[in-house]
C-alpha cells in the first residue's frame, strides 16, 4: 500500500505490506522505530502478550509526544500495563494495525509532531 501526506522533510513512510516498510527509500523487512531524524532498525520487541516498558525505551528515548504501535497487518491489543507505563511518563499511546501506524505518522509528521512509530513487520 503507498501512502501519501509528505510534507517537508523528515523521515516518512513510503509505502508498507506485509513483508515490508519503504522509508525513505530504504525497505525494512523486520521491525522498526522511526522518528522524523531517526530510524532504528531490527527492534526486536516481545511478543504482543508479554510486552513491556523496556521493549519501547529506545521509542521513549527519541523525546516523543505519542508513540505510534503498529502490531502487524491485523490490530491486536497492547496490555493495559504497558499502555499505563508510557502514558504515565506523558506520552500518548497508540495501538493500531501497522497500515494504519503508518497513515497516522505520515500526517502527525506533516503537523510537525514529536510522533514516534514503532512498527511490527511480518506479522
Amino acid at each position: 500500500m503507498k501512502l501519501h501526506a509528505e510534507k517537508g522533510s523528515g523521515n516518512y513512510i513510503q509505502s508498507v505490506t506485509r513483508e515490508a516498510v519503504l522509508i525513505g527509500g530504504m525497505r525494512y523487512e523486520t521491525s522498526v522505530i522511526v522518528n522524523a531524524d531517526r530510524i532504528i532498525s531490527g527492534w526486536l520487541p516481545r511478543p504482543i502478550a508479554e510486552l513491556q516498558l523496556d521493549d519501547f525505551q529506545a521509542a521513549l528515548d527519541l523525546d516523543p509526544e505519542v508513540i505510534l504501535f503498529g502490531t502487524g497487518m491485523t490490530h491486536r491489543f497492547a496490555g493495559n500495563r504497558l499502555m499505563t507505563a508510557i502514558m504515565s511518563r506523558g506520552v500518548g499511546f497508540e495501538v493500531m494495525a501497522t497500515p494504519a501506524a503508518c497513515r497516522t505518522y505520515n500526517v502527525l509528521m506533516a503537523e510537525d509532531r514529536r510522533v514516534v512509530a514503532a512498527l511490527l513487520v511480518g506479522e
